[in-house]
């Protein structure tokens, strides 16, 4: 494993990520000053490193270089319970009960979730992941701890990993009954979290619109942005997302907007699909798929023609909203499986929602900086240097093969790097 060197803070920190294959095949040299690219240079037939150059020099060997993945959409205080959480019905509903039910039986420590949340993180990390956004759930008789958990896990990472962590907020919300889990928003915002977030379609009382607006008030109080897990389900007749573009678009809503999911626009007719992705596309609203989690939880009442358990992402992304997919739960109650690894989310874009692989590539590397609010990474002059070196002969076979050899880099520096290879010994 090859290691960036210390130091000193405030001195000009220059690497070079030489023998770097690009997209298009050309072999170059990464210069990096201080996180950014600051030269992208023909790499020399036979290069000549001068020891005395300043800086450090990481020898790629050719391995294709692309932007660094991220993570739009995870549950890490869920993560990787699969095994305590048993699921026996499969679906949504089962998942949430089975929840519930662990959670009221005292299932889950402090420290138990801090170490599942950092494992998942350093799963995401060495995989090619250098950005995160976590729900953490936010209810009446949970309070904030989960979310004081997941923020221990994630100050592990410092300089490592940007993490976002969203208030996922429970029912009920709205009235006087959803006192309890107003008070323990209260609560996580002053904890820390970076977003707050809501399932508005699971409204108790079917009040939507309602839910909305409290979370929406709750952000603009707090000079946050928004992400709520919306329309997770196959019912044509719940379309909360055409009302939450339409709140935001009214009330002039401020901050970043995302919204989580959006199962049931991918069940309209191709005209209220376009006229939907249209107002979203006005209200500047991200939208998350998340392909594994809803193709195990989705279609599970329909045993002809299932449906897929997908947005209209066709629709979504030619009306020219930011599309940014996600793995969300790993191996918990939600998911049974999950790798932690977005080319797995990228390969079921190619598979399950008709992706080229380019495009699903971008849906699990840009587009989600552009959703998380950072900067697009294009290898040019100026980026910044959030990459990752993969062990493969393009974008195509990267997602296909999902190898194991990745190096990955953060504002220039070696993050996290995997060279494990398959191997046949007879």
């Amino acid at each position: 494993m090859v290691t960036a060197a210390e130091h000193l803070p405030g001195e000009v920190r220059r690497t070079v990520l030489a023998n770097a294959r690009l997209i298009d095949g050309e072999i170059v040299d990464l210069t990096v000053v201080d996180g950014r690219i600051a030269a992208v240079t023909p790499a020399p037939a036979w290069p000549t490193p001068d020891p005395s150059a300043p800086g450090d020099r990481v020898d790629l060997q050719g391995w294709l270089v692309l932007p660094a993945m991220a993570e739009p959409h995870a549950h890490l205080d869920k993560a990787l319970t699969a095994e305590m959480v048993p699921n026996p019905t499969g679906d949504l509903l089962g998942a949430i009960d089975a929840w519930v039910a662990a959670a009221a039986a005292g299932a889950f420590t402090h420290e138990g979730t801090v170490a599942r949340a950092t494992a998942a993180l350093g799963l995401l990390a060495v995989h090619g992941v250098t950005a995160v956004r976590s729900h953490v759930n936010v209810t009446a008789d949970v309070g904030a701890r989960s979310v004081v958990a997941v923020r221990e896990a994630a100050a592990t990472f410092e300089g490592l990993l940007d993490v976002q962590l969203v208030a996922l907020c429970g029912t009920p919300l709205v009235g006087p009954e959803g006192a309890g889990t107003r008070a323990a928003l209260a609560e996580a915002l002053a904890a820390g979290v970076d977003l707050v977030g809501g399932c508005p379609h699971l409204d108790e009382n079917g009040d939507g619109p309602g839910v909305i607006k409290v979370c929406l008030d709750a952000a603009a109080d707090a000079g946050l942005p928004v992400d709520l897990h919306v329309d997770e389900t196959l019912d044509p007749g719940m379309l909360t997302l055409r009302d939450l573009a339409r709140a935001v678009t009214d009330r002039g809503f401020e901050h970043p907007v995302t919204a989580s999911h959006c199962v049931s626009l991918g069940m309209q007719p191709p005209d209220v699909q376009a006229a939907v992705a249209a107002e979203v596309a006005a209200a500047k609203i991200s939208v998350v798929p998340l392909p594994q989690t809803n193709l195990f939880l989705q279609g599970r009442g329909h045993p002809a023609a299932t449906p897929r358990g997908l947005t209209a992402i066709a629709a979504l992304r030619q009306a020219g909203v930011i599309v940014a997919a996600g793995g969300d739960n790993v191996q918990d109650p939600f998911n049974l499986v999950g790798r932690s690894d977005p080319l797995e989310t990228a390969s079921l874009l190619v598979m399950a929602a008709h992706q080229l692989p380019g495009d699903a590539y971008d849906m699990v590397s840009n587009q989600v900086r552009r959703a998380l609010g950072l900067e697009p990474v294009t290898i040019a002059v100026g980026d910044p240097a959030d990459l990752v070196a993969i062990n493969a002969a393009s974008i195509r076979a990267a997602i296909a093969d999902a190898p194991r050899s990745r190096r990955v880099f953060r504002q220039g520096r070696l993050v996290a790097s995997c060279d494990q290879e398959l191997r046949i010994h007879r």
